[in-house]
């Protein structure tokens, strides 16, 4: 009955506002909303997927494209990578990593189905949940049932009465990077957090960059429609907001002493991987396999923290929150010292830092951006203050991202041209390939394209 509900309601189209109200409140009658339950269910991409909501063939609806199904369940590009997260959990791949880890079926154990399935606990899973969907709709939007599903179809609902029925608003940046950060770096919910024991295991290593990743996974057109109704989005706010919160999550859960160790050693996961994982040869003289860093005061031969969040961030401050820059900074050395002093000191000092993240994440999220700002960040991030702090694979692979990302955004804003920025994908292309393969990175190689590729685009201010 609620599917015939739903489907009538969605093909009325832009019939009279009162027959669709009517519609509506018969669907809220069977099943109630805002926060009548208070177990909300999560109902499965199925109850999505009708050809009046959202499983057109064809992105054509008046006030949604309706077709977004189509783009999840993609089969051949990023945009459909959350659909198939739970395939992955059977493949080759996947089996080998759960019976190293001794977790039986990959497809059946719950540290691998925290983030690669919609995150359910049995009583809450409705008639049409499948964990075989994936990162379904509900993992990003909110569960469905008993909240918002009833209201969100037909007039007078707005995006902030659907936000009030229990969508959850990714139209916030800071809301919208906890999602993502959920899966794609980790949190304290059951099975959402890989260790480093998941990586020997063959795990991939986790990168994340919001506005790229929000990019490759939109399923939206930004037209008129939709800056009517939640507002003209920022690419430079959600990266910039997204770094903040990558930050914020990762000292976050450093500083819970079960995350921070595993038995009597560091859990490695938030240490730079490559700054170990090199080769090792003996020889009659030394080999040193690493650079220094200026922005990290810890003992020679210590395991880094990967700052790779770390660095970015501390260059937007610089650039756009100059009054928050130092103190963030500061925050950031004391952090590395505290490595070399103990687990306590350094949960203390990953809280401070926490802090300083937070404060900026609320600073950059609330600021206006102007046609300056994204040629002052990426001219921060490639500057004389900055560069020198790309010494490892991981926070270079950063750096590039931002640039791309960046200029990806000016060209999207109408701030530069698709000419001239054809002109400079050369020198990031040299900047892609330095980090192409961990073995073989170059820092100097490295930063001589990534200054190449933010002069050519400051010449375009």
């Amino acid at each position: 009955m609620r599917d015939i509900l739903a489907k009538l309601i969605a093909g009325l189209g832009r019939r009279p506002q009162a027959v669709r109200l009517l519609a509506a409140l018969a669907l809220a009658a069977l099943y109630p909303a805002s926060g009548a339950i208070g177990n909300p269910t999560f109902e499965g991409v199925a109850t999505c997927a009708g050809s009046t909501c959202h499983g057109r063939a064809e992105g054509n609806g008046a006030v949604v494209r309706q077709d977004e199904i189509a783009t999840w369940q993609e089969p051949s590009s990023q945009s459909g990578a959350h659909s198939r997260a739970f395939a992955v959990l059977g493949s080759r791949r996947g089996q080998q990593i759960a019976a190293s880890l001794g977790l039986g079926n990959a497809q059946a154990a719950p540290a691998c189905l925290g983030c690669h399935s919609t995150y359910a606990p049995p009583a809450q899973r409705g008639a049409r949940f499948a964990l075989s969907d994936g990162v379904g709709c509900e993992s990003c939007h909110g569960p469905a049932g008993g909240t918002w599903l009833a209201e969100h179809y037909a007039l007078p609902a707005t995006h902030a009465s659907n936000v009030a029925a229990g969508l959850t608003p990714l139209d916030d940046p800071r809301t919208r990077a906890g999602v993502c950060l959920d899966c794609h770096y980790g949190s304290a919910k059951p099975g959402q957090f890989v260790t480093h024991a998941m990586m020997a295991a063959g795990h991939p290593r986790v990168s994340f960059e919001l506005d790229l990743f929000s990019a490759l996974q939109q399923h939206h057109d930004v037209d008129a429609d939709y800056v009517a109704r939640k507002g003209s989005p920022d690419s430079l706010r959600l990266w910039a907001v997204g770094q903040a919160e990558a930050v914020r999550r990762a000292t976050a859960l450093y500083a819970q002493p079960k995350f921070q160790m595993q038995g009597a050693f560091p859990q490695f996961y938030f240490y730079d991987c490559h700054s170990c994982h090199r080769t090792i040869a003996d020889g009659p003289e030394r080999k040193l396999t690493f650079e220094t860093n200026p922005a990290r005061p810890i003992p020679f031969g210590n395991p880094p923290f990967n700052d790779e969040n770390i660095i970015m961030l501390s260059a937007v401050a610089g650039a756009l929150a100059p009054g928050e820059a130092e103190a963030f900074r500061a925050a950031a050395r004391d952090f590395h010292k505290a490595m070399g002093a103990g687990p306590a000191e350094a949960r203390a000092a990953a809280q401070a830092l926490g802090q300083r993240a937070d404060r900026l994440s609320g600073a950059l999220a609330a600021r206006a951006y102007g046609n300056g700002d994204a040629f002052r960040v990426i001219a921060t991030i490639a500057g004389e203050a900055t560069a020198p702090r790309f010494t490892d694979y991981a926070g270079s692979v950063q750096a590039v991202m931002a640039i791309d990302t960046l200029l990806n955004a000016l060209v999207r804003e109408g701030r530069v041209t698709r000419g001239a920025a054809a002109g400079i994908r050369g020198d990031i292309a040299r900047a892609y390939k330095a980090v192409e393969e961990p073995n073989a990175y170059r820092p100097g190689a490295f930063r001589a394209a990534l200054k190449s590729a933010a002069g050519a685009i400051g010449r375009l201010q």
